[in-house]
């Protein structure tokens, strides 16, 4: 399975910039001041990309909403004092059904085998839910250029352990796998969020991960 755009990369490890990147999601996430101001100066210091960053702070809409992600676009301009960045436009809904079927493509990646099941659950919910999560989601966000689709994933996984989302933090862990991410990066992900996590999601975080990656 290939993810559209060159999505798909492997990842060992967690180098420098990709630690920033997902302690930076994490403080997203969680919320505070001085641990956001803090993670942006972290991000700055190790060298992450500006288009990482800004692609993070889009999808990080899809997981931790628009207040969050709004707060975390305006510490980053105010630390980074850098201009936003894309290599594509996402408002242009003429390409909804372009985003429809990247939106499938990468979701299949992710969820593999679990994809129809996945998108019958999400539909019993609401059928709204399952085209925004397959077209605005996975199409229109996540299988954005700029961003790899494991690096993606990692910093899915630090947003939703912040949050002690048990479901999504099970399905993401392995959909960081799926996507490329070693299990060596994703124990990395882990430790390098743990400062962040309560200790009911940490301790979450660890028995989800020791399940999944047997």
């Amino acid at each position: 399975m290939h993810a559209p755009g060159g999505l798909l990369t492997t990842l060992e490890h967690l180098d420098a910039p990709t630690r920033a990147l997902v302690v930076l999601a994490a403080a997203i996430a969680a919320g505070g001041a001085t641990r956001l101001e803090a993670a942006c100066r972290a991000a700055v210091e190790a060298g992450v990309p500006s288009l990482w960053v800004d692609e993070l702070l889009l999808q990080s809409v899809l997981m931790v909403g628009w207040p969050r992600a709004l707060i975390g676009a305006d510490a980053w301009r105010q630390v980074s004092g850098r201009p936003a960045v894309s290599v594509e436009d996402g408002g242009d809904y003429r390409r909804h059904e372009e985003w429809a079927a990247r939106g499938e493509e990468v979701c299949r990646v992710i969820y593999e085998q679990q994809y129809d099941r996945l998108r019958e659950n999400v539909c019993a919910l609401h059928p709204a839910l399952e085209r925004w999560m397959l077209v605005d989601g996975y199409g229109r966000t996540i299988g954005r250029p700029g961003l790899d689709l494991a690096r993606r994933e990692l910093c899915v996984v630090a947003q939703v352990a912040v949050q002690g989302a048990e479901r999504q933090l099970h399905s993401h862990l392995k959909g960081a796998m799926r996507a490329g991410a070693a299990p060596a990066a994703v124990d990395a992900t882990l430790e390098a969020v743990a400062p962040i996590l309560g200790e009911r999601e940490h301790e979450l975080a660890v028995a989800l991960w020791e399940q999944v990656r047997r």
